[in-house]
């Protein structure tokens, strides 16, 4: 899984660099098209994260213990969902205009009817993205995880040869020189077009990996009767969570879209386009580890809760916690300090870099709580518990909500999405707070399990290699404006890979000379994966 998630996210990056490129990130085209493209984004990541990981797995993994092997209610959750999905894509691509007038705030006419365009394009996806996380979460009730990791691939390959033919046909832009009323159908069909190709792409490779695992799809209309209450009681709970979430999802872009208007007075601020790639940079360790552990111990705890054996369900989920926290830790750190760097490698300019940079600086502080929020949401999803997830996710939104808004009207533009991100790292350590107490109220005291203690020393190993970080980034000439470090691409990329290394073997190091378990057992499956097997 993790292989899959390492391979579309570098592919992924270099789509996000190929976007820059091509339209830049400071610009207002790019937040047209940040704008329209986050619109299918966010219900996509709220259908991952809430609906159906919350109803399908459970239910599908109950459905097993049928006669049929659960064929019969896998053909008619799918028919129901790709229904739905078909209808919630119809409704939004017809509403686009008003979507995008909802989402930004104080844009000219020009740049809203750039972004609507794009919408019309983009919005399809809904459509794709809901096919993609059904078909695969069939297949992760069946315990086959790849496919929906490697899916993504192809995604970004179609995308990826959709950019490189835009850049050919229409050349570079990455200063914004390129005005937005001097935008043509065909450029935005070419652009817009094959993202929402390379989505429908993802979803089609998955239904053909049902075979693998002697699955057809057959569609079956037939809803009542077949046990898809229980799923549809838990969904109420997940859809009051989508709402919520799209609501704080709604209000941060249009107050990140307000931040635009700071570039009448010539300064380079970061807005939407900007936000949307400091995320995509937060999230890479988050896909890479947090969603790969918690996708295959959901199903295990699935089980587990199924069978009522609460000591392996709790077993699995601490294991799962120190995972996680033994690769976040180190992440945030390694981002934090090459937040420049990275953002240089996106940005064509120094005062670019510099506004990115910030941005993803500030989103890295929230990665750990935000990744412990999610593994511990799969815990109550595995409990068939919506309704907890959806109250301590409430308190995370109002948090944000408000905090927005308060940021919106008295920050200057120019940190006003450095803001947002910092608020978004204290809302989740909030709400990662909340969940556990939840959580340890739910099934029971976590203690004996060693979580906290592997944090610490996680975090005890992380301050050496910080320094050393540090040490090794000023060496290589620091991040001033005309630095090697900052010089070029190729020079950014360099550094990035000396100050990492460096930090990741101090940090293993250290952790070894603690005698981490967390670490021992990793070494352990490396050496089953790619060694000798044992006899």
């Amino acid at each position: 899984m993790a292989s899959g998630t390492i391979v579309s996210r570098l592919l992924g990056f270099a789509r996000a660099v190929l976007l820059a490129s091509a339209i830049g990130v400071t610009t207002d085209a790019a937040d047209a098209f940040g704008v329209a493209n986050q619109l299918p984004n966010n219900v996509y990541a709220i259908i991952v994260g809430g609906v159906l990981n919350a109803v399908l797995v459970p239910q599908l993994v109950r459905a097993r213990a049928a006669k049929d092997g659960g064929k019969g209610y896998i053909d008619r959750f799918v028919t129901l969902a790709i229904t739905v999905f078909f209808v919630v894509g119809l409704i939004f691509t017809i509403a686009a205009p008003f979507l995008v007038g909802l989402y930004t705030s104080g844009w000219t006419a020009e740049q809203l009817a750039l972004a609507t365009a794009f919408a019309y394009w983009c919005l399809p996806q809904l459509f794709f993205y809901g096919l993609y996380s059904v078909f695969g979460e069939v297949l992760n009730s069946r315990s086959a995880f790849g496919p929906y990791m490697w899916a993504p691939v192809l995604n970004n390959v179609v995308s990826l040869g959709g950019l490189a033919a835009f850049i050919f046909i229409f050349g570079a832009d990455p200063t914004g020189s390129r005005g937005i009323n001097t935008w043509g159908a065909d450029q935005i069909a070419l652009l817009a077009g094959t993202a929402t190709l390379g989505v429908a792409a993802q979803a089609a490779i998955l239904l053909a990996s049902w075979r693998r695992i002697g699955l057809k799809l057959r569609l079956n209309f037939h809803w009542r009767g077949f046990g898809l209450g229980p799923a549809m009681k838990a969904a109420s709970w997940s859809l009051a969570m989508v709402l919520v979430t799209q609501i704080g999802g709604l209000v941060q872009t249009a107050v990140a879209s307000t931040a635009a208007s700071g570039r009448q007075s010539g300064v380079v601020v970061a807005s939407i386009a900007a936000l949307a790639i400091a995320w995509l940079i937060f999230m890479l360790p988050h896909s890479v580890v947090t969603v790969s552990v918690a996708t295959a111990y959901f199903t295990r705890m699935s089980q587990h809760a199924a069978n009522k054996d609460m000591q392996k369900f709790k077993s699995d989920l601490t294991t799962g916690l120190k995972v996680i926290g033994l690769v976040s830790v180190l992440s945030t750190s390694v981002l934090i300090i090459l937040s420049y760097p990275v953002a240089r490698v996106f940005a064509g300019e120094y005062p670019a870099t510099v506004a990115l940079g910030n941005v993803v600086a500030a989103f890295m502080i929230g990665l750990v709580p935000f990744s412990f929020v999610y593994m511990m949401q799969r815990a109550f999803f595995a409990l068939e518990d919506t309704r907890t997830p959806f109250f301590f996710t409430t308190i995370q939104i109002s948090i944000h909500i408000t905090g927005s808004l308060i940021l919106g009207a008295t920050v200057d533009k120019q940190w006003l999405v450095v803001s947002i991100a910092l608020l978004t790292a204290f809302s989740v350590s909030v709400q990662g707070l909340i969940a556990y107490l939840a959580l340890k109220s739910r099934i029971g005291g976590l203690e004996g399990f060693g979580v906290g203690k592997s944090l610490v020393s996680f975090v005890l190993a992380a301050i050496p290699a910080t320094v050393v970080g540090i040490l090794v980034l000023q060496l290589l000439g620091g991040i001033s404006e005309g630095s090697f470090v900052l010089d070029r691409v190729v020079t950014s990329v360099i550094s990035g890979f000396a100050v990492g290394i460096a930090m990741l073997f101090t940090y293993l190091g250290l952790l070894w000379l603690f005698k981490s378990p967390e670490l021992r057992e990793v070494s352990k499956q490396l050496g089953a994966r790619f060694g000798k097997k044992p006899k």
